[in-house]
């Protein structure tokens, strides 16, 4: 019987890991998938489901939207990817990770089934998701995409709701060079009669969403279209302030009627509900609209919930999920602000990019790394060019070389420093900065999975 140390080196080492692969690691298609769900007994089956894709957001969106659910009394199932810290992350119980002995029973019990399939490492993590959930007995799972959507293998689901947060060019070997050929496939997960939200999108993506959603029969909305915030007010602190038309009535358009002697006749107004978004990053507005929507819809299902789960879901989302990454300032000893942030792609960094440009300090340093696999150049070009650098590279196979981004940084007019490893560069950072000053850590998950790993120490 192996440990739980032992099972983890078993899924890491002998099913191709996407984490440190890359597309290698990527099986396309769904046999494995139902092959597994089938020999599990459609474990899927058991529970209800909202299934969330996209570019970026799909993260604080599954997070935010497990929070809701859990503070409505729902028994919530989280399926996240990739982890931080640990593997267990990516398989949540009402923020609770998985247990350990139910991993080490599962790889035991089911591997002479599945190691003749040669599956990947996410389609033998999904099939464990799902087994547990289904040995919880949950009510609802949240259900991140891992990539893509057609072909993901978290799409045997068959959910109340699905949500597409936004398209942007990433993973483009796999699922296309262009915005309608990555919306295409994001698009795989819209289902028969199925309600589908949009959080945003373009003249490009579109008509794609619009033409699978009419072959699916299945409602189609468009967040920016129809928009529920009606205010956005910074806290200084973090996070935002948010007014907004109540998502809790039909079509989000329920109204009050207010008398009014001075009228003939009685003026309909909407029903507002202001609410505090914990999360901070300037993507979050956007993630909020799109969220809003999809309570709409599911309240319009009969999901029980109201303006008070709201609140707490948004208020409380890390302590409720335990989200970390999300414009999140690291407890760390520096003289001034350190915050991390995984937004890793030219759509992620383009809110990240503006939000360094705007920020109140007296000098910006920024510790980079990133995979060898994304738009490199594209990220770059968007970072300040008066900030003091600190290129690094994560943990994992598919790194960039730290030399390498440094060179691509100085084509892109940054300039700094090389470091071999994530703390060390971190280090760097706070030697040099000022109590006045702002450090920056990203450009990867790993990145930030790297630096708060450090601050835990050895195991």
């Amino acid at each position: 019987m192996m440990n739980y140390q032992e099972t983890l080196s078993y899924l890491y080492h002998t099913l191709p890991m996407f984490q440190q692969k890359g597309q290698a690691a990527y099986h396309p298609g769904l046999e494995n998938s139902i092959a597994l769900e089938s020999h599990l007994g459609n474990p899927y089956k058991k529970f209800h489901a909202v299934h969330v894709g996209g570019t970026n957001g799909k993260g604080s969106c599954s997070h935010t939207l497990a929070a809701i659910l859990q503070s409505a009394g729902y028994k919530v199932g989280l399926y996240t990817s990739p982890h931080l810290l640990d593997f267990r992350e990516r398989i949540r119980v009402n923020g609770e990770m998985m247990d350990q002995q139910f991993m080490i029973d599962f790889i035991e019990r089911e591997k002479s089934f599945f190691e003749p399939l040669t599956p990947s490492f996410f389609e033998v993590t999904t099939a464990l998701a799902f087994s547990y959930f289904a040995h919880m007995k949950i009510d609802v799972a949240v259900v991140e995409v891992g990539l893509g959507g057609r072909l993901d293998c978290t799409n045997v689901i068959s959910p109340d709701l699905g949500i597409i947060t936004n398209i942007s060019k990433d993973h483009t070997k796999i699922l296309g060079d262009t915005l309608a050929e990555i919306a295409a496939e994001k698009a795989g997960i819209i289902k028969e009669n199925t309600p589908i939200i949009i959080g945003e999108a373009n003249k490009e993506t579109r008509p794609v969403f619009m033409r699978k959603a009419e072959e699916m029969h299945a409602p189609i909305v468009f967040a920016e279209e129809s928009s529920m915030l009606m205010n956005i007010t910074p806290c200084k602190e973090g996070g935002y302030e948010y007014t907004a038309i109540s998502p809790f009535a039909p079509g989000a358009e329920r109204t009050l009627i207010q008398d009014n002697p001075y009228l003939s006749q009685q003026v309909p107004y909407p029903i507002t509900i202001q609410f505090h978004g914990e999360l901070g990053g300037y993507c979050q507005p956007r993630n909020t609209e799109t969220l809003l929507h999809a309570l709409s819809a599911l309240f319009q299902q009969g999901y029980q919930f109201d303006e008070n789960h709201l609140k707490e879901g948004f208020a409380h989302v890390t302590e409720l999920t335990h989200l970390h990454g999300r414009w999140e300032r690291i407890n760390i000893s520096a003289p001034c602000p350190v915050y991390c942030d995984t937004g890793h792609n030219t759509g992620g960094m383009e809110y990240i990019s503006q939000q360094l440009k705007n920020q109140e300090c007296e000098q910006l340093h920024i510790v980079i790394g990133m995979v060898n696999d994304k738009d490199i150049k594209g990220v770059l070009a968007m970072l300040p060019q008066n900030a003091i650098y600190y290129f690094t590279q994560p943990s994992v196979e598919r790194a960039l070389a730290a030399e390498e981004i440094q060179q691509l940084g100085r084509e892109a007019g940054l300039n700094g420093e090389k470091y071999p490893n994530v703390p060390e560069a971190v280090k760097a950072a706070r030697m040099h900065a000022g109590a006045n000053d702002f450090i920056f850590v990203g450009g990867s998950s790993f990145i930030v999975a790297d630096i708060l790993a450090s601050l835990q120490g050895p195991k």
